[in-house]
């Protein structure tokens, strides 16, 4: 059994509420992406409400910055999700419905198995590849960082 696991956070700064007619494509489709994760190889856990989505949690002071976070069992794993699954759909749809962010707007880093990270901690990864740029503590997928050795 592994020792990490990797987590991931990326954000996004939505046109228009989720309410909004522009929105509507977007909001369409979350359910099947998030169902989508949720059976994917590796998939372990994502930030979610009730509803099963995570449009209304917010961890920063702009309404419209959306948070997205989940851990995977491997790097691998997360990858294949995102870029080569129907996900990758919404990656390229996504200046319909995003602005253009003028930071990093993506951290993965290495957890320990069964750690769930908290918005809070997704916060700091964030914001720690914003002031130093990728490094073991928080990279991204153009500069990932191998797994930690185990203990």
């Amino acid at each position: 059994m592994a020792s990490f696991h990797i987590a991931q956070v990326n954000v996004a700064q939505a046109k228009a509420d989720m309410e909004s007619e522009l929105m509507q494509g977007f909001v369409s489709r979350l359910d099947e992406i998030n169902a989508l994760a949720d059976r994917a190889d590796g998939f372990i856990w994502r930030l979610q409400e009730d509803s099963g989505s995570a449009t209304a949690i917010r961890v920063f002071d702009d309404p419209l910055l959306l948070i997205n976070m989940s851990v995977w069992a491997d790097l691998e794993a997360l990858k294949h999700y995102v870029y080569k699954s129907l996900h990758v759909e919404l990656i390229k749809d996504r200046e319909a419905w995003f602005n253009k962010m003028g930071e990093s707007h993506q951290a993965l880093w290495w957890i320990s198995a069964g750690h769930i990270p908290s918005p809070e901690e997704a916060r700091k990864k964030l914001e720690y590849i914003r002031k130093n740029g990728p490094s073991a503590q928080a990279f991204t997928f153009a500069k990932p960082y191998p797994m930690p050795m185990p203990p």
